[in-house]
């Protein structure tokens, strides 16, 4: 216990994971150096990388080497959608990406948390969903729970934690609107 009151050592000792999901992770993490190794142009093998981890990935889809993903399984990639370098789709919950979206170097898609109302703090895995032909710009960070209309614009360095509207543009922290396409 805690000067609080709150067993920190019980909350972080449970089971998040089956032993399934931790297996996969495993096997996930192993396999990361060749996803990270690939050269930019093979497209098809980090496809077939994210399905064989059971990521639902459409046609044409251009995930680059140093994007990081965090659980592939968690993940639907639309046909035509892109990730650029070194961005994160942190998908401890699902993260759905609609077709055409575009996800721009530096950015964050963020799909777990932990609830900070209960003071054991457990984890949360909110989905977030992204839709068809949404540019997430470079250095956004989206935050879990999230769903952003399609056809938005996540300005460059935002903040999104609330849903945005279809055709909207935001930017800024926290994101706010500041017109429409």
């Amino acid at each position: 216990m805690s000067a609080s009151g709150l067993d920190v050592t019980a909350n972080r000792a449970s089971q998040k994971w089956t032993r399934r999901e931790q297996g996969g992770r495993v096997l996930w993490a192993l396999a990361a150096p060749l996803f990270r190794l690939s050269p930019r142009p093979l497209w098809g093998l980090r496809r077939s990388m994210l399905r064989a981890f059971g990521a639902t990935v459409g046609r044409d889809v251009h995930v680059y080497p140093t994007a990081r993903i965090t659980i592939p399984w968690n993940l639907t990639l639309g046909d035509g959608c892109a990730v650029g370098n070194h961005a994160i789709l942190y998908a401890l919950g699902p993260i759905t990406l609609g077709p055409r979206a575009t996800v721009s170097q530096y950015a964050h898609i963020c799909a777990g948390s932990h609830d900070w109302r209960d003071p054991a703090m457990p984890l949360t895995k909110p989905p977030i969903a992204i839709g068809a032909d949404v540019w997430v710009c470079a250095d956004v960070f989206v935050g879990p729970g999230v769903a952003v209309g399609e056809g938005a614009i996540l300005g460059a360095r935002a903040v999104v934690v609330g849903d945005v509207a279809p055709r909207a543009i935001v930017v800024g922290n926290p994101a706010r609107a500041v017109g429409t396409r």
